[in-house]
């Protein structure tokens, strides 16, 4: 599977390169985007975990009891798309959905041990993709990089207001 992931890594660098040099920032972005989650996508499923689902762990490392809509939100998913992952995730023991205060209405998601315990894993494994995708990358070079991006998306919500 590393293989393979290197051989499309070494394509998307390729065209980039040699045949749209100048193509649209959007297609470059989307392209460094997808080769980062390919990398991550390939390390997560050594540990069993499937990339839809880190996003629903990271949220809940840092805020667990959030409503099924909530959580949705915040990941910025559509509630069946988060729905059909949280079930997965029950099924595996990462998470449990409880009812407060005889509510029936709204379903709250909480970790479980299991769910808790991946962040010591998982985390460590995310920050040394990351530390890989920016290496020999000049420190000003990053942050300059790093406000590029948000003034576009501060640029696109303004434009979508």
């Amino acid at each position: 599977m590393a293989r393979s992931n290197t051989q499309e890594t070494v394509t998307v660098l390729r065209h980039w390169q040699e045949d749209v040099p100048d193509d649209r920032l959007a297609h470059l972005i989307r392209d460094a985007g997808r080769v980062l989650t390919k990398s991550l996508q390939t390390r997560l499923a050594e540990h069993s975990i499937s990339f839809g689902h880190w996003s629903f762990l990271r949220i809940l490392w840092v805020t667990e009891g959030l409503t099924q809509r909530e959580l949705s939100e915040q990941a910025g998913l559509m509630e069946p798309t988060t729905y059909t992952a949280l079930k997965a995730m029950e099924a595996n023991g990462l998470i449990e959905r409880r009812q407060l205060n005889g509510n029936r209405k709204n379903i709250h998601i909480y970790l479980t041990q299991k769910g808790r315990d991946l962040k010591e894993t998982l985390i460590p494994l995310a920050e040394t993709i990351n530390e890989r995708a920016v290496s020999g990358i000049d420190e000003n070079d990053l942050r300059a990089t790093r406000r590029t991006l948000l003034a576009i998306i501060s640029n696109l919500a303004e434009a979508n207001e």
